[in-house]
């Protein structure tokens, strides 16, 4: 397991409320020994203006997840900052609600680099992004 912290899936969805991730409704679906996920639905707060899941909104719940994830790896005081993310959008989303699952590629002391993949209901591959996180 690479969590050196111990959540429950309650405290997850609790970290969401009042901000963004709880505003886009942001929803921890899951938690294993290598890997986290979250769902977002495709609706009118994630829509861009032709209806489709807009990219910045799939880079919300990749950087969500990445962030949490680099966050469950660290200790005591210790917080992540992002310091770049980048996406590629594979394929358009109208509706329903994305999963994102976030693995870790280097969940190092200092800096992280997390691999976050989006898929639809259908579990065709959406987005794929990949998350650099520094420890502060």
């Amino acid at each position: 397991m690479i969590w050196k912290r111990a959540v429950t899936l309650q405290a997850l969805n609790a970290m969401g409320e009042g901000n963004m991730v709880g505003l886009l409704d942001i929803q921890f679906s899951r938690i294993s020994d290598n890997d986290i996920e979250a769902t977002m639905p495709v609706d009118s707060r994630t829509h861009q203006p032709f209806g489709l899941l807009h990219g910045g909104a799939s880079v919300v719940l990749a950087e969500t997840l990445g962030s949490v994830a680099g966050y469950l790896c660290t200790e005591g005081e210790q917080k992540v900052v992002g310091l770049e993310v980048n996406a590629n959008h594979i394929r358009s989303v109208r509706s329903g609600r994305v999963r994102g699952v976030c693995r870790a590629l280097h969940p190092g002391g200092r800096h992280q680099v997390w691999q976050i993949d989006i898929f639809d209901e259908q579990e065709r591959l959406c987005c794929s992004s990949r998350l650099t996180t520094a420890v502060v």
